[in-house]
């Protein structure tokens, strides 16, 4: 019999959906992806070169569970360059992507039944791997009228006795909105465990964002590679914590993951240690991107949840047109060869709003606009 976690968990509308776009592909359609946050730039090239000459080294075994010394020095290095603040590379667990530190973190946190407050919109496996860790979700739904703002107080509000662990993404997906500083402090003082994902920090446009260990040392904090480097399938990713649970995430790891994977990790020191012209010339060319989309999605009339300040995603109103996020967005990839993620994928009060990725070349972004243009007609 099949179990009960695995009977309940729900699909990932963005994956369901490339793989209906690649079948599509497979069978000779052109298709503009605009569903994902696939980096369209390869990782820096001295990353690449630090992969090769690790693996002719023979760095193809396995590495200690926490992952290697140099890598954890380097990200502590990386959190006083980049916050100011001090990290002991001892609270560093390495991981093979921040999705795998999701398990690793709620399953050292959670009992059955234990709450986790969620913003809403969210990340979809944020709920997913709650519930399969046995704990209960429960959403704060942010102001879509005000385009989502990660509201503190809103937050706050919705935290009693009950709640275990408030979760926060800033800057957001798939909004791009980012917590200020007054708000992460605020939702420090409520004194409840905090899981920061910061995935895409050094992706913003204007102000940085700040760091929840800026503010507590009591709290976990994950972040990776994927986004800022390029290197999404090389899975690497890495989680700060409280020093008392380094012991029990070192154990959960070597139970199901044993480690990251060797080479990858020294190139890992190599993107945070070497020059970061990359992630500056990454950054100039999402925004063109951003500014692009922002504009001709409002020509087209759709309505934008915000301009978002991070990552590299748009949310877009599409009740214009008569139809759901859900039904758009099939028709779209169907009848247009475009392909987008349906708000819902994101939470129920995103169910009339559908999320552009501009990750992808301006080329194909500007075929994508024609098209959707075309098809509205």
């Amino acid at each position: 019999m099949i179990s009960r976690r695995a009977r309940e968990i729900g699909s990932f509308l963005a994956m369901e959906l490339l793989d209906k776009a690649r079948q599509l592909e497979a069978a000779g359609r052109d298709i503009v992806h605009m569903e994902l946050g696939e980096p369209d730039r390869p990782p820096p090239p001295e990353v690449v070169d630090a992969a090769y000459s690790a693996l002719e080294e023979g760095y193809s075994t396995y590495t200690p569970t926490q992952g290697i010394a140099e890598l954890r020095e380097a990200i502590a290095r990386f959190y006083q360059r980049e916050y100011g603040v001090s990290v002991s590379p001892g609270r560093i667990i390495v991981t093979m992507g921040v999705s795998p530190a999701l398990f690793l973190v709620f399953g050292a946190l959670l009992e059955t039944g234990d709450e986790v407050l969620i913003h809403e919109p969210y990340y979809p496996p944020y709920p997913q791997c709650v519930r399969f860790m046995g704990g209960r979700v429960r959403c704060v739904k942010l102001d879509p009228g005000a385009g989502f703002p990660i509201d503190a107080e809103r937050l706050l509000t919705e935290v009693n006795a009950d709640t275990r662990v408030i979760l926060v993404n800033s800057p957001s997906n798939p909004t791009g909105m980012m917590a200020d500083r007054e708000a992460l402090k605020a939702v420090v003082d409520a004194g409840k465990m905090i899981v920061s994902d910061e995935i895409y920090h050094r992706i913003t446009y204007g102000t940085g964002a700040a760091s929840m260990l800026e503010f507590t040392d009591d709290c976990f904090v994950l972040n990776g590679f994927s986004k800022v480097y390029g290197m999404t399938g090389w899975r690497l990713g890495w989680i700060i914590c409280p020093e008392r649970f380094a012991a029990p995430l070192h154990r959960i790891h070597q139970n199901f993951f044993l480690s990251a994977n060797s080479f990858v990790q020294r190139a890992g020191v190599s993107a945070l240690d070497g020059p970061q012209a990359y992630v500056d010339e990454t950054l100039e060319i999402y925004d063109r991107r951003r500014r692009y989309l922002i504009g001709e999605l409002g020509r087209l009339g759709w309505r934008l949840a915000s301009e978002p300040q991070g990552a590299f995603y748009l949310l877009a109103d599409v009740s214009s047109t008569g139809m759901d996020g859900m039904t758009l967005a099939e028709r779209l990839l169907d009848e247009a060869g475009v392909a987008v993620t349906p708000g819902v994928d994101f939470g129920e009060i995103a169910t009339n709003f559908i999320r552009f990725s501009y990750a992808t070349a301006i080329e194909r972004i500007e075929e994508g606009v024609r098209r959707i243009e075309g098809w509205l007609r």
